[in-house]
């Protein structure tokens, strides 16, 4: 078994920390930015070093490669992004970019022989916070593969005519994508005619592992969901002259749905628990009330609900709750829900899982299977190719914002994981 440097992972920590440093201990490094392509140039500067090819696609995803011994095999790659969400943490997205670096330098350090082609990647625009959607690329690569339902929402044209949700330069996606120069032709993208096989390592982005004791986990899935907006509508009036009886309150019909729904949702979790499954995890993270002033009863309000589970009948049961809900009056207000998002579980490769539990297993680390809750770029990449995730253990499971933390040791045990893994790969393909 192969183990990675613990000194050179602590070294590209160190370094890449310091692209977009936002002061605080974390990072805001948004796609394209200024502080994403210093993070793109170390990126080129560490593998033209160790004699890797650098590639750029049109959608400007980078590809370094380490060729192997077969000419005509296909590239196993590993990969994740090196952008971030304002005030985010040094680990999201870019530990994976790390990880295929290692995995190289490694590979290249020690001559470890291999037949396929090794790939290090950046996706771009992973996390869409400055130019919307998340997973904007993997999205519009993978999307001759994607169900429809999902491949419409990443259509180039609209994903080129993407306004910023921040202050740029540009008034869109495609002008920040058209003046940077890692863009490069379209036949370099990642495509199955070319790679076998796609490896993702990630830190957890939640606390099971550290609770469980362990280093790392071995990510079966990534759990479909649903997303849903629902609305109350009532009628304005003045706070300190309309008499309570009469009242339509919006916001009021939309608090008292929310308790219900919560005590519905629970009951519901404690027998999905009961049969031995995960539970099921529902968010309201997002609210809008209408005209939200202070002496005006409200007439509308908005709440989003998310909705997470890998069994597509306990996101069934738990849709049949919110309709039967939706259905009855709330303090004299009408309640409308619809459909903002849905998506099935995406299962990852069989044969790839079961490599980085051997190589987990092999060097003696501690691992456990685990699921994915959210959405990342190997979650498209699935559908195209053979596609697997690792997960790094999270301090105290926070992510996305600036305490977020992996210890220098799990990012180095992660590799190691990856290392092995994609070498088992090596093997198997032809």
């Amino acid at each position: 078994m192969y183990k990675c440097s613990l000194e050179r992972m602590s070294d590209k920590i160190k370094t890449f920390s310091t692209f977009g440093d936002a002061g605080h201990g974390g990072i805001t490094r948004y796609s394209l930015s200024p502080a994403a392509h210093q993070a793109r140039e170390e990126f080129v500067k560490r593998m033209e070093a160790i004699g890797a090819k650098i590639e750029c696609d049109d959608v400007a995803c980078m590809y370094a490669t380490l060729e192997g011994t077969d000419p005509n095999a296909k590239r196993i790659v590993m990969g994740s992004h090196c952008d971030s969400v304002k005030n985010g943490g040094n680990y999201d997205g870019i530990l994976g970019v790390m990880t295929g670096m290692e995995v190289l330098e490694t590979v290249a350090a020690e001559n470890i022989p291999h037949k396929h082609p090794l790939t290090a990647m950046i996706w771009t625009n992973e996390e869409g916070s400055l130019y919307p959607p998340a997973m904007m690329v993997s999205g519009i690569i993978c999307n001759d593969y994607l169900p429809p339902e999902l491949a419409v929402n990443f259509k180039y044209d609209n994903m080129m005519a993407s306004k910023p949700m921040d202050d740029s330069e540009f008034a869109n996606f495609g002008e920040a994508l058209a003046a940077t120069k890692f863009k490069g032709p379209k036949e370099n993208r990642i495509s199955p005619d070319k790679y076998c096989a796609m490896f993702e390592a990630h830190l957890e982005q939640g606390p099971i592992l550290e609770d469980e004791g362990n280093e790392v986990g071995a990510v079966q899935l990534v759990m479909g969901m649903f997303n849903y907006s629902v609305k109350f509508s009532g009628f304005s009036a003045h706070a300190g002259t309309f008499p309570m009886a009469k009242r339509h309150d919006a916001l009021y019909a939309a608090a008292s749905f929310l308790v219900e729904l919560h005590n519905r949702y629970d009951a519901l979790n404690a027998e999905v628990v009961a049969s031995g499954q995960p539970e099921f995890v529902y968010t309201t993270g997002e609210i809008n009330v209408h005209p939200c002033i202070h002496t005006v009863i409200p007439d509308e309000a908005v709440f989003s609900l998310d909705v997470r589970h890998p069994d597509p009948e306990v996101r069934k049961k738990a849709m049949d709750i919110l309709k039967e809900l939706a259905a009855k009056d709330w303090c004299l207000c009408k309640c409308e829900i619809e459909e903002q998002w849905v998506r099935d579980t995406v299962y990852f490769d069989k044969n790839l899982v079961g490599f980085v539990e051997e190589s987990m297993e092999e060097l003696g680390l501690k691992w456990q299977k685990i699921l994915s809750g959210a959405g990342h770029d190997a979650q498209f990449c699935a559908y195209m190719i053979p596609t697997t995730m690792l997960f790094a253990r999270t301090k105290d499971g926070l992510s996305h914002c600036e305490p977020e933390h992996v210890s220098d040791e799990d990012c180095t045990a992660v590799a190691s994981a990856t290392l092995n893994a994609v070498l088992k790969a090596d093997k198997f393909y032809d």
